[in-house]
């Protein structure tokens, strides 16, 4: 795949990040579920690979800061689930481990790692479970959805991207 068609599907998955954010969240607890996010990132994952997912992630998560619609948790279990969905697709090209991948990356890793964001940036303290059943809800239900689209569409040209 070429550089100007690889960027511009990372261009077209960024947008349905971003529109799927100002229209389809949930409040879970102390976060919100950003389900399209996840199934953004799953999808990316399996279609462009791990580095390209990542980049979309964040692209997404400065984007809805930048506009109002998401906080500074949309990057710890944004990029770390996108990066192990990747992983874990390239590991047993399997779709549905692409999706544990973003729910582990996620729920236990992103969960972890947004205790410190939380308290450094916003100057909160936060339990380390505090936003674990959040982030468990956001990114289970943006795998189904993903593993759902994934089982009925899969393009020609998602084996070029992945190398």
């Amino acid at each position: 795949m070429n550089n100007t068609k690889k960027l511009t599907i990372m261009a077209m998955f960024t947008a349905v990040g971003i529109v799927g954010a100002a229209f389809i969240w949930f409040p879970t607890g102390v976060a919100r579920a950003y389900p399209v996010q996840h199934a953004v990132n799953v999808m990316a994952a399996v279609l462009l690979g791990p580095g390209p997912a990542v980049m979309i992630a964040f692209v997404i998560g400065l984007l809805r800061n930048l506009m109002g619609l998401g906080t500074i948790l949309a990057f710890p279990g944004g990029m770390i689930g996108a990066l192990l969905a990747g992983l874990f697709y390239r590991w047993k090209q399997k779709t549905w481990m692409a999706a544990i991948g973003e729910i582990i990356g996620t729920a236990v890793l992103g969960s972890l790692l947004a205790v410190p964001i939380v308290t450094f940036f916003l100057g909160q303290p936060a339990a380390v479970l505090a936003f674990v059943p959040g982030f468990l809800i956001s990114s289970g239900a943006g795998a189904a959805i993903a593993l759902l689209i994934l089982s009925r569409w899969k393009p020609d040209w998602a084996s070029e991207g992945k190398k």
